[in-house]
């Protein structure tokens, strides 16, 4: 029989084993990587602060989260990635509200044509409770939305002629999103409106499958459209945000004070992001002219507005009300 102290022995000897067995857990916690995929190249203001991003949640949550972030669509174009996240095989995504409006069709508001005046306008709509009721109806598609990017002000670019007036656009395909609002307005104006993933779209354009695409001018920069699209106008006929999005049962099994730095992180991010496309776009369009695009810069936008405002805004009002189209107009 074993005597009292040789039993306490094997017994210390067996916890301390199977403490080295499981790493510790009570001393060290491991880390939690997080993968964040977006369809926009390194150089562009969604991967610049997406990288910004990852520091943040590094910085607030002492290295206890970490964010790998993947540019080009690596992970996948937009829906597959937004369908990835609300699968859990993806953690975090970033890409242009359109792609969610399947999901929550009243975000389709936030691309309604001309409906922003500036973007302090739009700051206050995106960073108040509008934009965090509107977020929250993202949560139904397993989507914890941590807070609004953008894409930016959106003009037209084409292939086979200035556009100056409503009427240049009229037979002319052009790519937009998936949106309801989108595709409606260009209807409006007589385009044939062809909705397609954006990692898709240098290619749709290169082949000619397509006459033109709509993007702000910082983005057809940057993802160099100036190689396959000479002509530009700056229409500013829309402006599209771009909720970034995690998935929701990662996102709430992690202890509090982790989701509240993430959440910080986003928020932060957000203002940093759309701070570079606001510098981006003072240069953007000079770059494209020097890159040899025609540019359209000086039109009257009164006529598209009178073609496409109000018959799109009917359409959404008549779905969902008026009162979050109201809400937004007089947010001051």
């Amino acid at each position: 029989m074993l005597d009292c102290s040789r039993r306490l022995f094997l017994v210390g000897a067996a916890a301390l084993s199977a403490t080295a067995v499981l790493g510790r857990p009570a001393l060290a916690q491991a880390a939690t990587k997080l993968r964040f995929g977006h369809p926009h190249p390194e150089v562009d203001a969604f991967h610049q602060a997406g990288l910004k991003f990852g520091e943040l949640v590094s910085q607030k949550t002492n290295g206890q989260v970490t964010v790998e972030v993947y540019a080009n669509g690596a992970l996948g174009n937009d829906p597959t990635m937004i369908a990835s996240v609300r699968g859990g095989t993806l953690d975090i995504c970033l890409t242009g509200n359109p792609f969610f409006t399947g999901l929550a069709p009243k975000l389709n508001v936030l691309d309604l044509p001309y409906l922003f005046r500036d973007r302090d306008h739009v700051a206050k709509v995106l960073d108040g409770p509008i934009g965090e009721s509107l977020r929250a109806d993202l949560e139904a598609s397993n989507l914890k939305a941590l807070s609004t990017w953008e894409v930016g002000w959106r003009n037209l670019t084409n292939n086979r002629r200035a556009v100056e007036t409503p009427a240049d656009v009229k037979g002319l395909k052009i790519r937009t999103t998936p949106n309801p609002a989108h595709i409606q307005a260009f209807k409006l104006l007589g385009a044939v409106p062809t909705p397609m993933a954006f990692t898709e779209l240098f290619t749709a354009l290169e082949m000619g499958s397509i006459d033109g695409q709509e993007n702000p001018v910082t983005l057809i920069q940057n993802a160099k459209f100036f190689e396959v699209q000479k002509y530009l106008t700056l229409t500013r006929h829309a402006f599209t945000t771009a909720p970034l999005v995690m998935n929701k049962p990662k996102f709430d099994a992690l202890p509090e004070d982790q989701r509240m730095a993430i959440v910080e992180a986003a928020r932060e991010a957000a203002v940093i992001q759309r701070t570079m496309n606001s510098e981006g776009e003072k240069t953007a369009v000079e770059a494209l002219r020097a890159d040899g695009m025609e540019v359209v810069d000086q039109i009257d936008v009164e006529p598209f507005r009178a073609l496409v405002a109000d018959a799109v805004k009917a359409e959404y009002v008549t779905k969902f009300g008026g009162e979050v189209v109201d809400q937004i107009t007089a947010a001051a």
